[in-house]
């Protein structure tokens, strides 16, 4: 994907914030320019529809976030330790950037590019941990064991969103349970989900 000018990157943050609040249908070219201090002639010299826009925002969204957790987590030899890293850092994200975190919750389950955020790397891991024996499931479950912890992440972060549970508690809580479900002991699970974790790289 190609890097954005500083002008579309204005375009594409005011965008994150105003399909969270409002959705794509409901956004318009006015809303756009006023919320990213533009011109309206700049939004339509860059935007030619807003579900355009919509999949532009999701696929650079997702290209970021898979690649500063790779980055985060590849140093990591333990595929449960990666797992636990990586849903605390969606969940603490949310908290660090509440309209990233609330872009997510609303579309990241019925977005393509959005799912395959979270699908791309956890199924790799989910095999190696699998075939190393520290995870129990069976390889045809695969795809239901991503979708539970997409879920269970997103969950997660709706917990923080609505201020019900810190990030802390609720990325550690998240993450043990998840670990449990694919068979890590209730001590170990625990203990790798409170570690501290590193911060996310900067943005490429």
């Amino acid at each position: 994907m190609e890097p954005l000018n500083s002008t579309q990157r204005r375009i594409h943050q005011a965008a994150v914030r105003l399909f969270a609040e409002k959705g794509v249908s409901q956004l318009n070219i006015s809303d756009l320019a006023l919320e990213a201090g533009v011109a309206r002639g700049t939004i339509y010299n860059n935007v030619e529809t807003m579900e355009q826009l919509f999949e532009q925002v999701a696929g650079q969204l997702s290209a970021d976030m898979h690649q500063r957790v790779k980055a985060c987590i590849e140093s990591l030899d333990d595929p449960a330790q990666r797992l636990a890293n990586g849903i605390r850092l969606f969940v603490r994200r949310t908290h660090e950037e509440p309209h990233w975190g609330a872009f997510m919750c609303r579309f990241a389950l019925s977005d393509s590019s959005l799912r395959e955020m979270f699908y791309s790397q956890a199924g790799a891991d989910l095999l190696s941990g699998l075939s190393s024996g520290r995870y129990q499931f069976r390889q045809d479950q695969l795809v239901t064991v991503i979708t539970l912890i997409a879920s269970a992440a997103l969950g997660s972060m709706l917990l923080v969103r609505e201020g019900l549970k810190t990030w802390r508690d609720a990325g550690a809580d998240t993450a043990e349970m998840v670990l449990r479900s694919l068979g890590v002991s209730i001590v170990e699970a625990r203990a790798l989900s409170i570690v501290e974790l590193p911060p996310l790289p900067p943005a490429g």
